[in-house]
């Protein structure tokens, strides 16, 4: 039986949960991907908290996009997040792509983050 993609999308994010686990040295950079958005959070899992988040809706950084769905947008989503982050004290995350493949805008996000100082 082949599966959809949308359940190929929901195994592969159960998988990644299974095992990344966001902890207050060390939270979870949570990544998701619609079809006109990225969002991006970064989330304590013991307390069950977002410290710090990001997306191409807030009206600041909407303005400056022409879209919010291409590889630009995410790289400066990345980039704030990791601001944010780093304004908190937060300098080192686990990566959680949320069951995308490590491509395109998911990769953008990631790459931006790691250049403006988050290690992961």
């Amino acid at each position: 039986m082949k599966l959809t993609r949308r359940e190929s999308k929901q195994r592969r994010h159960r998988r990644i949960r299974g095992k990344v686990y966001g902890s207050p040295e060390r939270p979870r950079l949570a990544v998701f991907r619609s079809n006109e958005h990225i969002y991006a959070q970064v989330i304590d899992d013991t307390q069950h908290h977002t410290l710090v988040a990001a997306s191409t809706v807030e009206p600041e950084v909407k303005s400056t996009l022409s879209s919010g769905a291409n590889c630009t947008a995410s790289a400066q989503i990345g980039k704030l997040i990791a601001q944010r982050s780093l304004e908190k004290g937060i300098t080192k995350v686990v990566f959680d792509r949320g069951g995308n493949l490590y491509h395109g805008r998911i990769k953008a996000l990631a790459e931006a983050a790691r250049e403006a100082g988050l290690d992961f």
